[in-house]
C-alpha cells in the first residue's frame, strides 16, 4: 500500500537500479515514484533520485531511490552508490541479450561494493513487448534462483509489477529488521530510523515497563 511522503515515516530504506543502459531503469522509478511514463525519457547523467512511501503492517516506509547510469563511462560514479544501500534491483531488458548476458557482472559489482546485508532482486524489464521477446522467463528465474535472489518480471509502460516490486522488497527489509539482521546504528546498512520511529518505541517501551512493574506489585 503506497502512502503519502508528507506522512511521518518510521524507517527510510535506500535503494539502487542498476543495469545495461536502456533497459528501463528510470521508467521503473518514474512509474512507482509518480505512476508516469515517457516514451522519450533521455539518458540517466550519473544518478537520479526519486522517493516514496510504502505501509508494511503498522509501519511508514519511506523508500530513496537512487536511478544510475548504465554507460561505461559512469561506472566510477554509479559504485559510490552502491555504498549504504540495503536494496540493489538488478534490470535487464527482456528484448535484449546483451543486457541479459550483463547481469552477472552487475551482481557481482553489487557483491563487491554493497554491504553484506544488501537484498538483491532480479527484474526482467518491458514483459509488455512480447513479441520481440529473447530472454524467456524460465531464463531469467534460472539466473535469479543460481544467485539466491527473488526474479520478477515487469512493465514500466502498463504498470506490471511496479509497485510489486518494492513493496515485497519492504515487506523483506522489515521482517529482516525484526529479526535483527541489520546494525541499525551503522548508516552503512541502507537504513536510517527516524526520530518518530525512536520516539515511538520509547513510549512504547515506557508503557510495557509499566504495565511489568505493576504486574510484580499485583504478585507480590
Amino acid at each position: 500500500m503506497t502512502t503519502n511522503n508528507t506522512q511521518k515515516y518510521n524507517y527510510l530504506f535506500k535503494y539502487i537500479v542498476i543495469g545495461a543502459p536502456s533497459v528501463g531503469k528510470s521508467q521503473i522509478v518514474k512509474r512507482f515514484t509518480a505512476d508516469i511514463f515517457n516514451e522519450k525519457y533521455g539518458a540517466t547523467i550519473g544518478a537520479e533520485f526519486g522517493e516514496k512511501n510504502i505501509e508494511v503492517e503498522d509501519k511508514i516506509i519511506r523508500i530513496q531511490i537512487w536511478d544510475t547510469a548504465g554507460q561505461e563511462r559512469f561506472k566510477s560514479i554509479t559504485t559510490a552508490y552502491y555504498k549504504n544501500c540495503v536494496c540493489a534491483i538488478i534490470v535487464y531488458d527482456i528484448t535484449s541479450r546483451d543486457s541479459f548476458n550483463d547481469i552477472t557482472d552487475w551482481i557481482n559489482d553489487c557483491k563487491s561494493y554493497s554491504p553484506k546485508t544488501v537484498l538483491m532482486a532480479l527484474i526482467g524489464n518491458k514483459c509488455d513487448l512480447k513479441e520481440f521477446r529473447h530472454i524467456s522467463t524460465e531464463e531469467g528465474q534460472e539466473l535469479a534462483n543460481k544467485n539466491g535472489i527473488p526474479f520478477y518480471e515487469t512493465s514500466a509502460k502498463d504498470g506490471t509489477n511496479i509497485k510489486e516490486i518494492f513493496q515485497i522488497t519492504g515487506e523483506q527489509i522489515y521482517q529482516n529488521i525484526k529479526d535483527k539482521y541489520y546494525n541499525l546504528d551503522d548508516i552503512g546498512c541502507g537504513i536510517r530510523v527516524s526520530l518518530y520511529e525512536k520516539e515511538s518505541s520509547s513510549i512504547k517501551l515506557n508503557k510495557e515497563n509499566n504495565k511489568e512493574k505493576k504486574k510484580k506489585k499485583c504478585n507480590c
